[in-house]
């Protein structure tokens, strides 16, 4: 039972977080859609974890924060706000790099990603 309700609370506290990340047509009022697209890297002799692509709509918080696939990890992950915020204030519509995972699970540098982030904003007038 312990197990469900620490389940239940994990969940209420990332729901909590999303919610103060508040939507994406309140916080980028000129975005009209976002897509990360992912290349999951992890230290291992065939790399590539997973390929993801992620699309965001104006409907949707601004939580972009993609947890790290690495089994075991905890406490880490990749925050690609920054991103989406230095994108949206230099008027960018494509940015790319790479990330890397501070998370522990016993090996250090276990994983990154490399990312494309894509955004389309609304024609003015429109």
């Amino acid at each position: 039972m312990r197990h469900k309700h620490s389940f239940r609370q994990q969940r209420e506290e990332e729901d909590a977080v999303r919610v103060a990340a508040g939507l994406i047509s309140e916080r980028y009022t000129g975005i009209s859609g976002i897509e990360f697209r992912m290349t999951y890297y992890h230290r291992s002799s065939n790399p590539v974890l997973m390929e993801r692509t992620l699309r965001f709509s104006p409907t949707n918080y601004a939580c972009f924060h993609v947890p790290c696939a690495h089994e075991g990890c905890t406490g880490g992950g990749y925050d690609l706000a920054p991103v989406v915020a230095g994108m949206s204030r230099s008027g960018k519509t494509s940015a790319a790099g790479r990330l890397y995972c501070h998370g522990s699970n016993g090996m250090i540098g276990h994983g990154s990603i490399a990312y494309k982030v894509t955004i389309q904003y609304r024609q003015r007038g429109a």
